[in-house]
């Protein structure tokens, strides 16, 4: 019980702040809404905008990428409070119904994901198990983010050196969690090859991104023009220190978790590895976040971010809790300070918008990869042909499913199709 009433607060909280435009967690929206608190839009317009903008994400990978990994990705509650909170006009009396909806959604998450993974044991052909697969090229993939995003805003031949390095280190942490090289007090220490190799890519990208600098005169131009706006994020910190507590309790409960880099590697143990990465991603997409936040006085329902690692790392809920509070205040506080450091490097700044597209660049081909892996070990061969022809034919469609989608979503399909043919007698699952 004590479960679902934390999932019911995280979904009532984040619905009433979308409703009031204190916090949206769609990145592509934050930007949007002030055009309706500031007259420029209709408030239907914006709520048209906003399931446009969230709905996919939601029903094809926020749902699909938490039924794989049985833990709930922020995404499928956050996207649809967005949503909810959006659909009301503003006002005490619509702020309830928006928080009310909102809390009904956050338990029917909650309840709908379990309901879903009891549903596959029932079928004829359980595809829970090749379900799963559509994680694992993601952790692997995910360290490929950063000499991406070199690539993009510095150009090829950085983003290839970063690649080399990143790859190596890899392979020799590898090499010495297998020799036993590293330990402490006689005890191995096992590092993860993945984080080490993501840790060394944002080394680089960092690296390239402080050695542009700014004109000494303008280093406070973006904290002076948004003085308002960060401000007006300001007022709302003890809101916002409210929703960053119920998160990170909710991320040490294992209810929920920030990414699927780290929500596949919490969902295979490996509790270590998930902060590692789930920190690693918020320090990506602080450039983005801020940038966003300080332009629109509009923040996010999990702030940076870092309140997802806080979680994972925190030994109980409640120490959790605080710590993700704690987290979001010092956030808020330094968003002027962080208006004049990406003033004064604009390359960090322009980072965040690259460190997005690599991102979902990566997340692109992985979720592809693993939706093909997932659907042919459901129904071997058919799983393949599906997906590459799901892939293809929605391109040619013009793309009316987000490519991050198509994997998820084609796994999804062969394991419908799959249970059809076995019903028919047409299809015999191999034994065991």
């Amino acid at each position: 019980m004590a479960e679902v009433i934390l999932m019911a607060c995280i979904g009532a909280l984040a619905a009433v702040m979308a409703n009031l435009g204190i916090a949206v967690f769609n990145d592509g929206l934050r930007p949007i809404v002030p055009e309706n608190l500031e007259g420029r839009m209709s408030r239907r317009e914006l709520s048209i905008t906003a399931f446009a903008m969230s709905f996919g994400l939601v029903i094809g990978f926020g749902i699909p990428i938490s039924i794989a990994g049985s833990i709930i990705l922020i995404h499928s509650i956050l996207l649809g409070t967005d949503i909810i909170g959006l659909a009301f006009n503003r006002g005490k009396i619509h702020s309830v119904l928006a928080g009310v909806a909102g809390a009904m959604y956050g338990a029917g998450i909650y309840y709908g994901l379990q309901v879903v993974v009891d549903a596959f044991a029932m079928l004829p052909l359980n595809f829970a198990d090749g379900f799963n697969k559509i994680g694992e090229p993601v952790v692997v993939s995910f360290m490929v983010f950063p000499a991406i995003a070199i690539a993009l805003q510095f150009g090829i031949k950085k983003g290839i050196i970063t690649f080399i390095v990143a790859a190596i280190a890899r392979q020799l942490m590898v090499f010495a969690n297998t020799e036993k090289l590293i330990s402490i007090n006689g005890t191995q220490i096992v590092l993860s090859p993945e984080g080490i190799a993501l840790i060394i890519g944002m080394i680089f990208l960092i690296g390239f991104a402080v050695r542009e600098k700014s004109d000494e005169k303008n280093l406070s131009a973006l904290a002076a023009l948004f003085t308002e706006r960060v401000a007006k994020i300001k007022k709302y910190a003890w809101v916002l220190m409210i929703s960053g507590g119920l998160i990170a309790a909710a991320t040490s409960k294992l209810l929920v978790a920030g990414d699927p880099i780290s929500l596949n590697l919490l969902a295979e143990g490996k509790i270590a590895e998930g902060g590692i990465a789930s920190l690693a991603k918020a320090i990506g997409f602080v450039p983005l976040i801020a940038s966003t936040a300080i332009a629109t006085g509009v923040y996010g329902p999990a702030g940076f971010t870092f309140v997802f690692g806080a979680g994972i790392f925190s030994p109980n809920p409640l120490i959790a809790a605080v710590l993700g509070a704690l987290i979001i205040f010092i956030e808020v506080m330094i968003l002027t300070q962080l208006a004049k450091v990406l003033d004064r490097y604009p390359g960090i700044r322009a980072s965040g918008e690259n460190i997005r597209t690599a991102m979902t660049r990566v997340l692109e081909v992985a979720l592809l990869i693993g939706g093909a892996n997932a659907a042919n070990v459901i129904v071997p061969g058919l799983g393949f042909f599906a997906i590459a022809g799901i892939y293809l034919l929605n391109e040619a469609a013009g793309r009316p499913i987000v490519r991050m989608a198509v994997g998820p979503i084609g796994a999804i399909a062969v394991g419908i199709i799959g249970n059809i043919l076995v019903l028919l007698g047409l299809y015999a699952p191999p034994a065991g």
